[in-house]
């Protein structure tokens, strides 16, 4: 089982990597093993053990809890899978996660894709294996699982309030294929009963569209400021102007306002599931 390659572009990742494989390599000196002794004991190779110990690779939560155990640390290796969670997943994503989890309000609007974090674990996977060029094996499952850990903030406490508008389009595009749009479609009608959780659709038929421009998303944060997110073509960009923020806020409300209501919405869904 592989690692994944550590950003030499990320300072903060860089950081914590070069700090967990340097106690990595003590631990292993002084317990008198060579790097091929040492990956023969946990289940890795010689090569794979040189890149974590240098930097190079990010170990996984089991090859720490396999180097705790061969070297009689009593829980100590095992406690740096802590720091390194944070930081296995590329550090767009971690920045979004740190404005998510200072946000009470998180209000999304989506018109080529379902958002992401109201996503299926099959349907993550099929749509960024469209992604052109393709992701590398590993990279895609480091992009993966980056998503679907942001989806917790759905379910903690304290609840936050979700809005989410999609428009129709985003329900009736195959993304890999009918059987796994069908268990999307499914996904959205249980996450719509969420009680702090307001589920609309933009639907075709609506002559009056004003999201063309593009998908985007507003957080409201717990010092009362409001900021905007855009995702285009790899490009992560967080709006913090007031005067951005506040027309995306006032084009947000008026989306919202052409949208079905949240029940007409959940009727679309069904119906859309039905023809599916």
């Amino acid at each position: 089982m592989s690692e994944w390659d550590a950003s030499p572009d990320d300072d903060e990742a860089g950081a914590v990597i070069k700090t967990v494989a340097r106690q990595l390599r003590l631990w292993r000196e002084a317990a008198g093993l060579s790097r091929p002794d040492f990956g023969a004991a946990i289940g890795y190779g010689d090569e794979l053990i040189a890149s974590v110990e240098r930097g190079r690779r990010i170990p996984r939560p089991e090859y720490l809890d396999r180097a705790d155990e061969v070297l009689g640390a009593e829980g100590k290796i095992a406690a740096l899978k802590e720091d390194v969670a944070e930081v296995r997943y590329p550090k767009k994503v971690r920045n979004l996660k740190k404005l998510e989890a200072d946000a009470t309000e998180l209000c999304a609007y989506n018109n080529s894709v379902i958002q992401g974090l109201l996503q299926t674990e099959e349907y993550v996977r099929a749509s960024m294996a469209t992604r052109r060029p393709p992701f590398a094996a590993e990279e895609l499952e480091q992009q993966v699982a980056a998503r679907l850990a942001r989806q917790s903030i759905l379910e903690e406490a304290p609840l936050r309030v979700f809005s989410f508008v999609q428009c129709e389009s985003t329900l009736r595009r195959p993304i890999g294929g009918r059987a796994v749009m069908r268990r999307q479609l499914e996904h959205l009608l249980t996450v719509a009963e969420f009680r702090n959780v307001d589920l609309q659709v933009l639907a075709l038929e609506c002559e009056e569209n004003s999201g063309l421009d593009g998908s985007f998303r507003l957080l409201r944060l717990r010092d009362g400021t409001t900021v905007g997110h855009v995702e285009v073509q790899d490009v992560s960009r967080v709006i913090a102007d007031p005067k951005d923020a506040q027309l995306l806020n006032v084009r947000y409300g008026i989306i919202r306002a052409q949208a079905l209501s949240p029940r007409e919405s959940t009727a679309l869904v069904e119906k859309v599931l039905g023809e599916t």
